[in-house]
Order: structure tokens, then sequence, then C-alpha cells
């Protein structure tokens, strides 16, 4: 796999060579895709809409990409940090690389089974993120294995709030994310990879790797 990285006060971009499987909780283009762009922007934490208040967010995004006259599938976030939170660690063993992207800000933790903001199924909510976090490696994962990177990815995360004593302000409690994260992986078509739990070397690079990221992330912002 390889990509580009531009990375503005407004935006992180990344431009793969060739189209990647992805899969992700991203607000433009989420779920399982075939992408060609990976795109985080920077937007206030009132944030509305772009063009006319309330315009959809995937509507907000999509303008950004078409602006910059990217060719292809953009899968896209947004979040309320600031682009300088922004951190990559990559760590490769036995042919095999992960490579980690973040950016964070904590002004919004909560510890999973707080009180949700949103007491009504389907209301409408703000989703603009602020944990974000892209997974790239030259794996290729299994459909299973990329739901299970998304797994040790939020169990990291968890694990690395908590060392930080990061509160929720709803609870009290120690947090385990923010009410608005958002995770993407990206596999290639290099080594194969079935599992990524915590008893495989996969598991354990990419929980390591997505740790020290957050943790050196959210330590430029304190």
């Amino acid at each position: 796999m390889k990509f580009s990285i531009e990375l503005t006060d407004q935006f992180l971009h990344v431009e793969f060579k060739n189209p990647v499987r992805m899969v992700s909780s991203a607000i433009l283009n989420g779920g399982c895709q075939i992408a060609d762009h990976f795109l985080n922007t920077k937007v206030d934490a009132n944030f509305k809409g772009e063009r006319t208040d309330f315009e959809s967010p995937d509507i907000t995004l999509k303008g950004i990409a078409d602006s910059q006259n990217w060719e292809g599938n953009c899968v896209g976030m947004m979040t309320a940090a600031l682009m300088s939170s922004f951190r990559r660690i990559r760590v490769e063993k036995q042919g095999v690389w992960i490579e980690v992207f973040v950016t964070s800000g904590v002004s919004n933790a909560r510890r999973a089974g707080d009180e949700a903001d949103y007491q009504f199924v389907n209301e409408k909510c703000q989703k603009i993120g602020t944990i974000n976090i892209l997974v790239t490696t030259n794996a290729n994962l299994s459909d299973a294995g990329m739901v299970e990177c998304i797994m040790m990815v939020a169990e990291a995360k968890a694990a690395c709030l908590q060392d930080l004593k990061v509160l929720s302000p709803v609870s009290g409690l120690l947090a385990t994310g923010t009410g608005t994260d958002s995770t993407a992986i990206a596999c290639g078509t290099g080594p194969i990879v079935q599992y990524c739990g915590k008893h495989v070397l996969f598991g354990e690079m990419l929980a390591k790797t997505t740790y020290e990221a957050i943790y050196k992330s959210l330590s430029a912002t304190k």
C-alpha cells in the first residue's frame, strides 16, 4: 500500500496510490468501502454547516472533496480537535507494517454507558469526531479481522484514556472515549492476516501503536 499525506491547519488528507479496502464509522461513505481518499477535517465545536445552517455533515465533507478535485471515492470525518494534535506512529514486524494516524481532544469525554445526550431513538445529533483514527496496513485482512481491528482500537483508546486519568464530565468516572469518536481501517494486499485480537502478534502491534499515537496526540494538547 502506497499513499501520500497532506496536512494543513484545516484537514488531513491521505490519497492512496491504488484503491484500498476500508471499513469505518466515518460520516462520509462510512461502512465497507473501496476508498481512494481519506479526509479528516477541522470544524468548530458548534459546527452547523459550511454553507447553510444545519447542512448535513456528509454534504459538507463531499463539498470539500469536490473543491479539491480529488478523483475517486473519499471517506471523510470531522473533528473539533486541532490539526496540531496530529500524530502518526508506525511499526513493522515480519514483513507486516501498521501505521496509525490520530487527531484528538477530550472536551466531550464519555464513559461507555453514560447517560446519552440524545434520549430518542433515531434523533438527529451532531457526529463531529473528537478522537479520529485512521489505521493503515499492508496486511490483507479478512472481513472479520477488519472488524476485530475496530474492537482493538477501541480497547487501546480506552486503556490510554484511563492511564491518562481522563474523566467523563457526565458520570465523573474514567472515560473510555469521547461521544463522537470515529475510526477507519484501511488494508492492503500483502500478507494475509485472518485474526487481529489480543492473542496474535498483529493485535499486539495494533494496540501498542494505537495507544502510543493517542497518548502522544493527547499529551501534545495539554
